[in-house]
């Protein structure tokens, strides 16, 4: 592509990410530069994603500002307590967060005990209500093949996920296009409104137009906008800057 044409497709990425800091030496400073940068320039983000005892922080900051505040809850573990997800949820849900993203109970899956799962995101979605999104984080690169990951988009999307997402970005293996495509595929066929989130090891331009590509060729051309579709990254932001060109933005930390 053409230089400008690079740089209306990261402009269009960058309204398209969540801009992230899950690290875990993440503070108010960190915060505080990371709702900076979501704002621009060069453009707005669509949300930034954050721990739970941030949400607070990030909503005062952010309030008004079109970008979103979201949220890991079961993170990274994807673990089995219910009780315990939905007092978090609760909690970060009356600090001010719009968006919730969840850790499928992977593990449970897996071993084939599938209600677990569909229990905790139909009564995710419950305490979220409408008008909030939640996003199920598959762990896609735990799952041994093509047809499981499919099985857990199905799953997640019965119960009620408004997103799937890939990966913590906590794991060996994060998003993948392969994943993306089976996940994609069950999106399509959902019968109703599901939107997707790639994240994991997306630092470049390129890595970026590769997962809104699939996208696209999946759900139709156009069909990726912030209501539907996510990149979930640190570092990307300041790639997409730099494509884009004015002042240089100084790369962020996370663990996407």
């Amino acid at each position: 592509m053409s230089p400008d044409a690079d740089a209306a497709l990261a402009r269009r990425l960058i309204g398209l990410l969540d801009l992230t800091n899950l690290e875990a030496n993440c503070g108010p400073a960190e915060i505080k530069a990371l709702t900076a940068r979501a704002l621009g320039p060069p453009a707005s983000v669509a949300a930034v994603c954050l721990w739970p005892q941030f949400v607070g922080e990030a909503a005062r900051a952010l309030k008004d500002s079109g970008v979103a505040v979201a949220t890991v809850i079961n993170f990274p573990a994807g673990g089995e307590d219910l009780e315990r997800v939905l007092e978090d949820m609760d909690e970060a849900l009356g600090d001010g967060a719009d968006e919730i993203d969840l850790v499928l109970p992977y593990k449970a899956v897996l071993r084939g005990d599938t209600q677990i799962a569909s229990d905790m995101i139909r009564e995710s979605k419950g305490i979220i209500g409408e008008g909030r999104l939640l996003k199920v984080i598959l762990e896609t690169g735990a799952m041994p093949d093509m047809e499981t990951v499919a099985a857990a988009s199905r799953l997640a999307i019965a119960a009620g996920a408004d997103f799937l997402k890939t990966s913590t970005g906590k794991i060996a293996v994060s998003a993948t296009p392969e994943a993306a495509r089976t996940m994609l595929a069950e999106i399509a066929r959902a019968g109703r409104p599901v939107g997707f989130k790639a994240a994991g090891g997306i630092r470049t331009l390129a890595d970026a137009a590769l997962y809104l590509r699939l996208a696209e060729e999946a759900m139709g051309a156009g069909w990726a906008t912030r209501e539907t579709f996510r990149i979930g990254a640190s570092s990307l932001h300041a790639a997409l800057a730099a494509v884009i060109g004015g002042p240089p933005v100084a790369p962020g930390k996370g663990s996407y």
